[in-house]
């Protein structure tokens, strides 16, 4: 049933996939239960990577029994019109933001891995609560960025390319890559969707037999659970669950540091001044177990967090946004301290960007994180306050 829900909510068309969701919702003959004590703030769409399209984003979070949800793609708020209209027709509140990697080079966090697996001097912040009248800004801003990213894309795929071509699999850029995209309408091309291509790529070739090219021909350490994952290319998982091991094992091995396509921390706080949306930094935390399985057990910026948290309010942040399912008690009550010494709004979200999780996050049922419910409303009302402060329509 659900994927032929999807189907119908991730058609081609945005204007169609808005006229499904009417007609799935005229269909129903008993809504789901509404769930107040949950909200989702992160969730991300086919216009970064994504099974669902910002239409179907409403549908599951609404099935799911979220009475809120929030858009946030990488380098991109091309979903954003159609996110709002969706979550209109099916009474979803929504709030609109985007997600893109900064440099803090000059600051005290340079040479220091912060929160980006994958490159030091290098953090991932968002803009939250984007005034609607600011999308085709956004849109305008990060588009020579995006182009300056499929430089260095095309180049991940080379690296690729020399690692797997002598095994078989090969994918090209232009062919494999755009294509399992949104980049025509406006969508970014991230690391996930090289590795989804690749995935795709081969399944073609070695079919259930995947282990063999990763841990006998690329010499990757596959856990027991990403074995069994690999056992069966006919689950509706295994192109995920196979991107999820390629990025937690592989990244490393083709990963082009970025560098013209970043905007410096100082710039995207400067420029969500100028839009009016809150700028926040994403909190991740020493990982251990990865939730979303494609983060190995890595150190991030717990040993310097209070440094962190003063660079973080000398560069103008409002919020730090953070998922409780992915850390532990102390981490997050730490962070809840430090949120309230430095005056920072504090933004919950969970990173959906595979059909295996949750649209729920459950510990937010629990008695110490509901003032994320609160924060989720307030964040809502403002973003429609500043649109119509700027001569907007909500």
């Amino acid at each position: 049933m659900k994927n032929e829900i999807l189907k119908k909510l991730n058609v081609s068309d945005a204007a169609m996939r808005l006229e499904n969701l009417k007609a799935l919702i005229a269909q129903e003959t008993e809504k789901p239960e509404v769930l107040p004590q949950f909200a989702n703030n992160h969730i991300h769409t086919i216009y970064s990577f994504s099974p669902y399209s910002p239409t179907a984003a409403v549908w599951f979070a609404r099935e799911a029994g979220l009475p809120t949800a929030g858009i946030m793609d990488h380098d991109s708020i091309s979903g954003a019109r159609e996110f709002i209209e969706a979550g209109k027709i099916a009474g979803v509140a929504t709030t609109i933001g985007l997600e893109c990697r900064v440099s803090v080079a000059g600051t005290p966090l340079e040479g220091r891995l912060v929160n980006n697996p994958d490159q030091k001097s290098v953090a991932y912040m968002a803009l939250h609560g984007v005034p609607h009248t600011q999308i085709d800004f956004l849109t305008e801003t990060f588009a020579p960025l995006k182009e300056k990213r499929n430089n260095r894309n095309r180049k991940m795929v080379d690296n690729i390319n020399a690692l797997t071509s002598a095994h078989g699999v090969e994918i090209d850029f232009d062919k494999d890559v755009v294509p399992v995209s949104q980049y025509e309408n406006g969508g970014s091309i991230t690391e996930r969707h090289i590795l989804y291509a690749l995935a795709i790529k081969i399944k073609d070739v070695y079919g259930d037999d995947a282990r063999t090219l990763l841990e006998d021909k690329l010499s990757m350490k596959l856990s027991e659970k990403q074995i069994n994952q690999l056992a069966d290319s006919s689950s509706d998982f295994y192109l995920y669950d196979l991107l999820g091991i390629l990025k937690g094992g592989l990244v490393k091995d083709f990963y082009v540091p970025a560098d013209e396509e970043l905007l410096h921390i100082s710039e995207l706080s400067a420029l969500a001044k100028k839009t009016g949306a809150l700028f926040c930094y994403a909190y991740l935390g020493d990982v251990g177990e990865s939730v979303t399985g494609d983060k190995a057990a890595q150190k991030f910026e717990d040993d310097y967090i209070e440094l962190l948290f003063e660079v973080l309010k000398e560069q103008g942040v409002d919020a730090v946004t953070y998922m409780p399912s992915r850390n532990t008690k102390e981490q997050l009550a730490r962070v809840m301290q430090l949120c309230k010494q430095y005056g920072f709004t504090e933004i919950s979200g969970e990173d959906i960007n595979s059909p295996r999780q949750r649209f729920i996050c459950e510990q937010l049922a629990f008695p110490e994180y509901s003032h994320l419910i609160d924060a989720t409303w307030n964040l809502i009302e403002r973003e429609k306050e500043i649109t119509l402060l700027q001569g907007g329509n909500i």
